[in-house]
């Protein structure tokens, strides 16, 4: 397998349908670039992972956009078992695993088998909020409500955030769409949450990923051991691991402390390979990847009138800015004005443009007008900041993420079974 390089990894690639097949017109032969494989499979998406393991464990749980729990265990190349972990590391991009894999001894080894060697795709945008809604449901966006670092709650016309759910609505009013985990554990299967007591019972929690009894750790061994000895009954188990995105954001993914933190984190998921049960599945993925962000490609809004015109209202996140614009604003003008002042550096569309394109799979009509009205993707390593509205800190991150480029929205999907031990 060929890596890109810099200039393709931070290029926009085509969005990944949601679904359970290919892409018509997709083939292996005439996709596939340099060595690595093609992107038009929509069963390779972050949404098929907890729909595919609910096939792997024997009690397969359909979706409403995924409606063969069993096609995607085939396609994902899942074997079929009795206890399944997956583990979920925010923010450990494919290709910034592939870059780093010399700091990642044991999944540098899952990387060196070519079943290992096809990254899926996360949703649009490649953030956080979006990508656990997309991940917890099986679904997308324009089902979850969840379109965004911060987005307009249509409740009250005002910008919340959706990490906290700031000035948000209601977790379960806002993301109405059962989760696997509920569905696992309506038919009786034991799902478990190993993870930090601070979100146990948070916003973010309960809108994408309830359902699943959670079992806290206060030190990253606690949870691993809770995932270990939960394993031991038949069923499926939740890890995550935030460590990877938080110092990505604060130094920067291309940085040493980057490195050290990949190296911790490979080193805890190895103690799970080594003290899981023997035949436990062992699932790791991720959210998003990471773009490095350079001072002469930041934008601020705030010195940039022409870019304020028309709009009442930003949303989203750096690299995934969401316009919402006054009554009487014509988007085409919008885009006409931004599109002069930064050119190439991003890319432009109107809300019915990206919806028909299906950049956030089938959109409920309640969920439509939380999307912007125009909604941009940063190219490059561009980001779209508000002084006036933002902290110096949050707009300079050495690391962001959010747009469609390949190293934002390729994601892993690395498996491994626990091997017996010899006696």
């Amino acid at each position: 397998m060929s890596t890109p390089d810099e200039h393709e990894l931070v290029a926009m690639v085509p969005g990944v349908p949601y679904g359970d097949g290919i892409v018509d017109g997709g083939s292996q032969e005439t996709d596939a670039v340099g060595g690595r494989p093609p992107r038009h499979q929509a069963a390779l998406h972050l949404s098929s992972v907890l729909p595919a393991l609910s096939s792997a464990i024997g009690h397969p749980i359909p979706t409403r956009v995924h409606d063969d729990p069993a096609g995607l265990r085939s396609a994902l190349g899942l074997p079929e078992v009795r206890s399944a972990i997956v583990v979920l590391v925010d923010g450990l991009g494919f290709w910034n695993l592939v870059s780093r894999a010399g700091h990642a001894r044991y999944l540098r080894s899952l990387l060196n088998d070519s079943a290992n060697q096809r990254p899926l795709s996360t949703c649009v945008p490649s953030t956080t909020v979006a990508a656990m809604g997309v991940f917890g449901t099986g679904t997308c966006p324009g089902l979850t409500g969840m379109t965004g670092y911060t987005q307009r709650n249509t409740d009250n016309g005002r910008i919340c955030q959706l990490i906290q759910f700031r000035d948000a609505p209601d977790p379960l009013d806002l993301q109405r769409v059962p989760t696997v985990f509920e569905g696992l554990a309506d038919e009786g299967v034991r799902v478990t949450s190993c993870g930090m007591p601070r979100f146990e019972h948070s916003a973010l929690t309960r809108a994408a990923l309830r359902g699943a009894d959670y079992r806290c750790g206060t030190t990253a061994h606690d949870r691993l051991s809770a995932a270990c000895e939960s394993a031991r009954t038949p069923g499926l188990t939740y890890v995550y691991i935030r460590d990877v995105d938080k110092t990505g954001h604060a130094q920067g993914w291309e940085s040493r402390d980057w490195a050290a933190t990949v190296e911790r984190v490979d080193s805890q998921i190895a103690y799970l390979r080594r003290c899981a049960p023997a035949g436990t599945l062992l699932v790791i993925v991720a959210d998003h990847g990471m773009v490095s962000a350079r001072e002469e490609d930041r934008i601020d809004m705030a010195s940039r009138p022409r870019l304020d015109e028309g709009v009442a209202m930003m949303g989203g996140e750096p690299r995934a800015p969401m316009l919402y614009l006054h009554e009487d604003a014509d988007p085409a003008d919008v885009i006409g004005r931004w599109k002069a002042e930064l050119g190439d550096r991003i890319e432009m569309m109107t809300r019915e443009q990206a919806i028909s394109r299906g950049l956030y799979g089938p959109v409920d009509p309640r969920v439509a007008p939380m999307i912007g009205d125009v909604v941009a993707w940063s190219c490059g390593h561009t980001t779209i900041v508000d002084s006036r509205e933002q902290t110096d800190l949050a707009t300079r991150l050495p690391g962001v993420h959010g747009s469609r480029t390949m190293i934002e929205t390729d994601v892993p999907c690395l498996i491994d079974v626990v091997p017996r031990r010899s006696r």
